[in-house]
């Protein structure tokens, strides 16, 4: 296992940081994965060469359920990349690690359930919730950003 620098592991809120972004970018693999799996079961693929290899040029075609996962993963793309760019950026900040971690946290849990109230259609507003819940630690992670680098502008 590779051992963190030893500068790097004297920073627990980018170690806490890295922790919740790499539970994301997981996250964000299994929702393509699924896309994947529910373009194979429903026999809707982007691709004439993807659909001439299962089944022929018929299976060229869009899908509700394959929208609804492509959605999911595009709004991850949306609200998550710039996340990781907040929340290094706040990171270098030396912010208090408790608080840290909480805007982490919740910034991560907030999009897992977005992710599975999307997939599994829950009922509303779960959905809208959970993004909100998502977006207060951005919010406020690039308040700091703006105070701590307002100077130099």
């Amino acid at each position: 296992r590779a051992a963190p620098s030893s500068k790097m592991m004297e920073n627990e809120v980018f170690l806490s940081f890295t922790f919740y972004s790499t539970i994301l970018i997981l996250k964000m693999y299994v929702v393509a994965i699924i896309t994947g799996q529910v373009r194979l079961r429903k026999k809707a693929f982007a691709n004439p060469e993807d659909a001439q290899r299962n089944g022929g040029l018929q299976f060229c075609r869009e899908d509700p359920d394959v929208e609804r996962c492509r959605r999911a993963h595009r709004n991850d793309m949306e609200n998550i990349f710039p996340f990781l760019f907040l929340g290094a950026i706040y990171s270098m900040l030396d912010p208090s690690p408790t608080v840290a971690r909480i805007h982490f946290f919740v910034f991560c849990v907030g999009r897992i359930v977005h992710t599975i109230a999307y997939l599994l259609r829950l009922k509303a507003p779960t959905r809208s919730v959970a993004y909100s819940v998502a977006q207060l630690p951005c919010f406020s992670m690039a308040l700091q950003i703006l105070l701590a680098t307002t100077p130099y502008w």
